[in-house]
């Protein structure tokens, strides 16, 4: 029933320019023509020439100056880190802010999403997966003929229509110019001399002027001169400059330039490259502490050695929603990867990281419910790649399927309340693939199974979700963990609320709750089974019943700094207040629901209090604003799956308000506010709904249809569901 929502899809994604862009703009002008008049335009050259920077520059200047051509934003969607190719489409998927609530293949939800879409979309990193991206790239331009594809790869994706663009190193001055820059930034004393141009002009020359072996030679300037930088890289790598035969002269030359760096760090700093190079994407340094410190690298000088490899440009500090992280430039970590393996060490340190991102996903849980919900919520995100690796690391030992288990079940919280459903059943399905499994790890896969009934259930996918409910339970029994058997039956609950079973939904939700209290558990998904109990309640009548226990989730839920679970219960509470005519009240709560929702990226959460404030809306009187609310809503749901579920009781307040506001407004105004809500993106949406009826009246729009409705209590059940 969660889902990641989008963000504005008009704008984008890009990063901000970190370092000034020097020179390139002969080849910025040449990608910008051929944008104009190819749909994919693939930007190629050697690791390390300036691709990347490039396509975004070209990106930034496409968003700022062809906005009528990508009248729907520029997406960046950075593929580096995604080694699985049944992740690509996903990842994609998360560029544009866009998760799926069904069991859709994402390849579907990708095309009908950017089918009507007038996009640029900018592909970076795709090197380990050119064919499946080809394949995926081919589609999507096929049927989303707005659509514009920027790609930038060792080498060209090979489909038709393709424009490629080859880029070369950049010219002499502009080389030396990005050198002197860059050993600037490192040492603001260093300044060009009549003394130390000439070997820093031979320096550029020797490095062939690309531009990531200049940012490393930059980052040795600051304690070599320019005539020491060269002596080395021409004494030490006389034999790795002359390369292979048939070998072209910057690929030589950006190995000179990573090897030279290699050889001048001390032992420790080599170590510390080649273990950090098990990290994928963003890393922090209490990880890099627990992962690679060791007898040969104490965890007292990690500091100092990761000092040293940023002063050396060989690491990349970089702030994050979740803090200051580190990153390694692919080239330089694949360079520091095939030491790693050198040295016979790859795999005890893959299981190290593996074993820090098990203690980070546990630690996580646990904070969940907790003040630090956001901060776990973003920490996850970042650490996502990381994430994938560890339970990829999981499955590729049988006898550790378990831990690839007990990963995918703990994350619960992030691929329900974060919009992950369709990768995070993903990884629950691979973890639960048939294994010789010993007894003990029992309640690794116990867990699993009720996830994965969970996330099923949330997909509307109920035959898959029943089956792991049911093999959970029973599993459960015979084990004797009643915790797990409390969680199967929860989730069988859930799937009867939203199937309009509410007598069913009543009896296991009311089950799963006195076993939870029995077992002495306490957390989100308790609270969350008290309100889920709650709005069946309400749905069947007994709105005192569903007040009270609604109010006591709130009431924990504050004393916790519980916000994810307190959203749903003030949906209940304002489903309540409004069925007894209090409006304001109804009000205020849904503004708070919608608030938190769009903070922790919960689609259904927001969509379904958009439902009830558009009847809140119709009943202060604005029936216009109410239609566009209905309107905005409208699309939501085709990412979350069957509209209000297919529900008669979750459909009853939409039924209401269009009733109310077509009668108010006539069959033809009110189209046209719903086609108005329609148009609006997620962040001017929540922006509108936040909004106060006195503010929209003193922001001079529309004139609104004023009205009441006839009565103000919400129907419930089936049969007001029915009424037209």
């Amino acid at each position: 029933m969660r889902q990641r929502p989008l963000r504005s899809t008009a704008g984008g994604n890009l990063p901000s320019e970190l370092g000034r862009f020097i020179g390139r703009g002969g080849e910025l002008a040449q990608v910008g023509r051929l944008l104009e008049s190819s749909r994919l335009v693939t930007v190629t050259g050697v690791g390390g020439v300036g691709k990347s920077r490039l396509v975004l520059a070209a990106a930034r200047v496409a968003a700022e100056e062809a906005q009528e051509r990508y009248g729907d934003g520029v997406r960046l969607a950075e593929l580096a880190t995604v080694r699985d190719p049944a992740l690509l489409e996903l990842a994609l998927a998360e560029a544009l802010q866009l998760t799926d609530h069904t069991t859709r293949p994402p390849r579907t939800v990708l095309t009908e999403h950017l089918a009507g879409k007038r996009m640029l979309l900018v592909l970076d990193g795709f090197e380990q997966l050119v064919d499946e991206c080809a394949d995926l790239v081919r589609e999507l331009l096929r049927r989303c003929p707005g659509l514009h594809v920027l790609a930038a790869g060792r080498r060209p994706l090979a489909l038709d229509g393709e424009s490629t663009f080859p880029l070369a190193p950049p010219p002499p001055e502009e080389a030396l110019a990005l050198l002197v820059e860059r050993a600037t930034a490192a040492d603001p004393a260093f300044a060009v001399t009549a003394e130390n141009r000439a070997a820093l002009v031979e320096l550029c020359a020797r490095l062939d002027g690309i531009p990531l072996a200049l940012e490393l030679a930059a980052g040795r300037l600051r304690t070599l001169s320019p005539e020491q930088v060269l002596a080395r890289l021409e004494d030490r790598f006389a034999l790795l400059t002359g390369g292979g035969r048939g070998g072209l002269a910057r690929h030589r030359a950006l190995r000179t330039a990573i090897g030279w760096s290699h050889e001048l760090c001390t032992p420790a700093e080599r170590l510390l490259w080649a273990r950090l190079s098990v990290f994928a994407g963003q890393f922090d340094l209490d990880a890099v502490e627990y992962v690679c410190a060791g007898p040969d690298v104490p965890v007292e000088d990690v500091l100092d050695l990761v000092g040293e490899l940023l002063a050396q440009s060989l690491l990349i500090r970089e702030e994050t929603p979740a803090g200051m992280r580190f990153r390694m430039l692919e080239t330089v970590r694949v360079y520091g990867a095939g030491w790693l393996e050198s040295l016979g060490d790859a795999g005890r340190l893959r299981r190290r990281h593996r074993d820090w991102y098990l203690g980070l996903a546990t630690w996580c849980e646990l904070d969940w419910f907790s003040p630090r919900q956001q901060e776990v919520a973003a920490l996850v995100e970042v650490e996502l790649p990381n994430v994938r690796l560890a339970l990829e690391c999981c499955l590729d030992e049988p006898d550790e399927a378990h831990l690839g288990q007990y990963l995918a079940g703990t994350l619960w919280f992030y691929w329900a309340g974060c919009g992950r459903l369709t990768e995070g059943r993903h990884w629950l399905e691979r973890t639960l693939e048939p294994v010789d499994r010993a007894v003990e790890y029992e309640t690794s896969r116990l867990k699993a199974l009720w996830v994965l009934g969970y996330v099923a259930a949330l997909q509307g996918d109920a035959a898959a979700s029943m089956g792991a409910l049911y093999e959970c339970r029973d599993g459960a029994a015979q084990s004797g963990n009643p915790v797990a058997a409390a969680y199967a039956v929860h989730r069988m609950g859930c799937l009867a609320l939203v199937s309009d079973d509410m007598a069913r939904a009543r009896e296991l939700l009311g089950t799963a709750l006195e076993q939870y209290r029995a077992a002495g558990e306490l957390n989100s998904n308790v609270l969350m089974c008290q309100v889920e109990l709650g709005m069946a309640l309400a749905f069947l009548g007994d709105l005192p019943g569903a007040l009270a226990l609604c109010g006591e989730v709130r009431e924990i839920c504050e004393e916790r700094g519980e916000r994810w679970t307190k959203a749903y219960a003030l949906y209940v509470l304002a489903y309540a207040a409004l069925d007894a005519g209090r409006t304001q009240e109804a009000r205020r709560l849904l503004t708070e629901c919608v608030a938190i929702n769009h903070v922790f990226h919960d689609l259904v959460g927001l969509v379904l209090a958009l439902e009830l404030l558009a009847l809140v809306t119709v009943a202060e009187g604005d029936a216009a604003e109410a239609a566009v609310l209905q309107g905005a809503a409208e699309p939501m749901w085709g990412g979350v799956g069957l509209q209000l579920f297919g529900s008669g009781y979750f459909n009853a307040p939409r039924l209401m308000c269009r009733e109310q506001a077509g009668e108010l407004l006539g069959a033809e105004r009110y189209a046209a506010y719903e086609a108005e809500g329609r148009a609006l993106n997620r962040e001017a949406l929540v922006g509108r709904a936040l909004s106060t009826p006195e503010e929209r009246r003193g922001a001079g729009g529309v004139p609104r249809q004023a009205g009441r409705l006839r009565g103000s209590r919400v129907r419930s059940g089936r049969a007001a569901a029915d009424q037209p």
